[in-house]
């Protein structure tokens, strides 16, 4: 039996194309053995959301070569499909397929195998105007399961490579959502993330008039989901249907994860952004009048080409006005074939890196700050993870929990917040749901 590993780099959404990948080779009868193996075949769905995620794309295709002289080396995703020339220059890679055609991807090694040379299928990714649905034929290895609905990013923000590399919008049909999201209950995941390149534009390519509320509709019409999660949207696009479903459905999970970037007007309209800072406050008010406890995380980038000391601490100042659960936190990269990447007014390196640290010292007081605010309270958990007798899962509201009390992975309980602990809350059971 033939011998693939597979790897991932970058967001969820990867992850979720990498696991239908492995799906396809275990349909085909191949053996899926860890990355660190010796293998016959490997598979890289790469990044390029950041340099750092180019640089690493490659340390592992030299890896994989270094494990196996004679291993059939295949790269897709995002590097792929924007640098196709680079990948190609690495030594042993012996398919690039970019981010699409990856149904095909048992076909594609399986040539390259009986082939000389590089099999390149690379093609102009603004041209596809089809989601590629490629069924789970095996299920993940988690307690949460992430579902891709839509692909392609039409924003052009100025700093981001991502439509470049995804083409434009592309969503799935609702029947096919409701068949994966049934199939995944089936197998005994109680909650489903919906994930997407721009989960909000879901449905604008497709001629029926349907919309993101109507994609979780139809998940949350499936017998036995526990929960539905949504993965990163943008704040301009939440409706009021969202709202009301999020409202009524106790399923729903009271966690929105919406970018801001900037906290800076000026730096918001440099990067292409639609909205400044005064509409982003609205909005999360509303968020957070309309559904009570619920969370809200976000996305930062520090070190915008031409971001002034003045406009960073307007950015500290309006995060420290914001009832953030979570932030992440990233240095500007810059992204060859960008209009950011080719300003002349780049940020120094020491510059963005301090930066970045002054962001990060307030993101952990404001995650803090919203951690205490549930401290004795009683909220249910999805556990997930066992280490050394601490297991660890999620609130709806996304707060990581801990406890040292008996507890199944995969199954929900109700649980009283105790005490602060690591980056959430210690607790201890109260009953099993």
């Amino acid at each position: 039996m033939p011998k693939v590993a597979l790897t991932t780099l970058g967001c969820k959404v990867n992850q979720f194309e990498t696991e239908t990948m492995e799906g396809l080779f275990k349909q085909k009868g191949y053996e899926i053995v860890p990355f660190e193996e010796k293998a016959d075949f490997y598979v890289i769905n790469t990044c390029s959301v950041t340099s750092l995620g180019d640089r690493k794309s490659r340390q592992i295709i030299r890896r994989a070569k270094r494990q196996n002289e004679q291993a059939i080396i295949a790269v897709c995703g995002c590097y792929a499909q924007v640098h196709p020339e680079e990948i190609k220059a690495i030594e042993g890679v012996r398919v690039v397929l970019g981010t699409k055609e990856r149904s095909r991807i048992v076909e594609y090694v399986e040539q390259a195998a009986r082939e000389d040379g590089i099999l390149d299928e690379v093609g102009n990714i603004m041209e596809a105007r089809d989601f590629e649905d490629i069924p789970l034929y095996d299920m993940p290895q988690r307690t949460r399961a992430f579902l891709k609905i839509e692909d392609g990013c039409q924003n052009f923000c100025s700093y981001c490579i991502i439509p470049y590399a995804r083409g434009p919008v592309k969503s799935r049909h609702l029947d096919k959502i409701y068949a994966e999201a049934k199939k995944l209950v089936e197998a005994g995941f109680k909650e489903i993330v919906l994930t997407g390149i721009h989960l909000g534009a879901y449905g604008r390519d497709l001629p029926e008039d349907v919309n993101l509320a109507d994609a979780c509709r139809e998940v949350l019409k499936v017998e036995g989901l526990k929960r539905l999660r949504l993965g990163s949207l943008e704040s301009i696009e939440l409706s009021p249907e969202l709202f009301e479903l999020i409202r009524q459905d106790e399923r729903f999970c009271a966690h929105l994860h919406l970018p801001l970037q900037a906290g800076s007007d000026a730096v918001l309209k440099d990067m292409n952004r639609h909205y400044d800072t005064a509409e982003f406050a609205r909005l999360i008010e509303h968020v957070e009048r309309e559904v009570p406890g619920v969370a809200v995380s976000t996305d930062i980038i520090v070190g915008f080409p031409g971001e002034t000391e003045e406009q960073f601490q307007q950015g500290l100042d309006f995060v420290a006005k914001m009832n953030f659960s979570r932030m992440h936190v990233f240095p500007y990269s810059r992204r060859s074939g960008t209009p950011a990447a080719e300003r002349k007014d780049q940020i120094p390196e020491p510059v963005k890196k301090e930066r970045v640290h002054r962001m990060q010292a307030l993101a952990a007081s404001k995650s803090e700050e919203f951690h205490k605010m549930f401290i004795g309270k009683t909220m249910r958990v999805l556990f997930e993870t066992n280490t050394e007798g601490i297991t660890d899962g999620l609130t709806d509201n996304y707060i990581r929990v801990y406890t040292d009390d008996e507890v199944v992975c995969g199954e929900l309980y109700e649980v009283r917040l105790a005490r602060l602990y690591k980056d959430g809350a210690f607790a201890k059971v109260v009953e099993k749901v």
